[in-house]
Formats: C-alpha cells, structure tokens, sequence
C-alpha cells in the first residue's frame, strides 16, 4: 500500500483529502505544519507529499526544500495562490505538481496516482523464478526453456501473482485487476482460470497455494 502525506494547516482540507486517500486505498499521514512534516519524512518513506504553500512557522516551499534535502520524495504542491510565479517557484523546487484550491479531490488523487507511477521503479521486463521466465515485452512464458501456451488472462494471472510474490491476493482483487469487472461468478471465474494455469505451468503449479477463505498467492521460499 502506498503511503501519502497530507501537510495542511486547515484541518478541513486534511480531513477531505484523508477521506479520499483512504477511499483510493492509500495509507494516509497528516502533518498540520511544516517543522512536523520534516519530522515525519525523516521517519517514513512516504510515495508521494500533498503539500500547502501557506502555513504558519514554515511556509510549503521552505519545506519543500529541508524535505527535498532529506529524500527525494515526490511532492504535489498545494495552494489557493494561483500565480505563474508561484508555480514556477515551486517547480524550480523540485515539485511534480501542483494544485490550485479549490480543487476538486478526485483529481487530485489522479494526480497523486500519476506521480507516484511516474516515480515507482520500473517493472523488469524479464521475470525469472527459478525455471518460471517470464518476458513481459514478448508477452511470454517459458518453463524449463519450453514455451508455455497460456491464454492472455492465464498469462495476466500469472504476472499480476509473481509480481506479489508470497502476498496473498484475494479473488475479488484478481477478478478486478485482470477482467476489470466484479460479478456473483467471479469466484468461479478465477478459481477456472488458476486451475488451468497451473495445468499449463506444469511442476511450478504448486507455488500458486490457495488461501483459504482469501483467494491465492505465488508462494516461494526466499533464500536466506
């Protein structure tokens, strides 16, 4: 889960943006000033910063800079000044964005959804578990140097639960994440579609264990 950081004198704005940030599945932090924004960030590895210029004791752009000098965390600046100079200024700042009050919260979570994308490390285009390959570009599978012959959702599934290695993942979530709809099949959907993958990913089927009660997940035993 992602985790953001609110920085914002008016307890209202806070709330309104928590409320939406939880909504949009976040795990939301909220600092009323600057000095404890700067003490937050020291203690936490936020992936994205919605910050105010105007706040009392340290305004958004002097934390922005103490913030910058501490870690490179994306930042979307927050203001009701809606100057070409002010923006300007912030940019120079090293901010990714910025938002004009009033504003409207479901863009402003797209816009945190496009900044922390744009800054998560990229996906490898090669995946390999142990005689599991996986090419991304090619849109392919091998399994002890064999092409495997995967349907597109077989090959989605796949993917969506190597890429959340040992995490269980429900059916609700893989029923969303690869057919992009929910519906009272859904569990047969999914529970079709594994039993196929692992058929057609021969001895490796038993990394994809079921969870009971949850959905399944791609277990493999990390190396210590």
């Amino acid at each position: 889960m992602h985790k953001i950081l609110i920085v914002d004198d008016e307890i209202r704005i806070r709330e309104v943006i928590r409320e939406y940030g939880i909504l949009y599945e976040y795990e939301v932090y909220e600092a009323e000033e600057g000095g404890k924004a700067i003490e937050m960030v020291e203690q936490h590895d936020f992936d994205c910063i919605i910050l105010d210029i105007m706040m009392p004791n340290l305004d958004g752009y002097t934390t922005c800079k103490r913030i910058k000098e501490i870690k490179n965390v994306p930042i979307i600046m927050l203001s009701a000044r809606n100057q070409e100079d002010d923006k300007l200024y912030g940019f120079e700042l090293g901010i990714d964005d910025y938002v004009s009050k009033p504003f409207s919260p479901k863009e402003l979570m797209a816009r945190v959804k496009v900044v922390i994308e744009r800054n998560s490390p990229k996906k490898p285009d090669i995946i390999t578990i142990d005689g599991i390959r996986i090419d991304d570009q090619a849109h392919e599978v091998y399994i002890d140097g064999q092409k495997a012959h995967l349907t597109n959702k077989e090959y989605e599934l796949l993917l969506y639960l190597i890429s959340n290695v040992n995490k269980a993942v429900s059916r609700d979530t893989l029923l969303e994440k690869i057919w992009g709809f929910d519906s009272d099949s859904g569990d047969r959907t999914v529970d079709t579609h594994i039993k196929m993958l692992r058929k057609h990913i021969g001895d490796y089927g038993r990394y994809i264990v079921t969870v009971r009660g949850v959905g399944y997940k791609f277990e493999k035993e990390q190396s210590v």
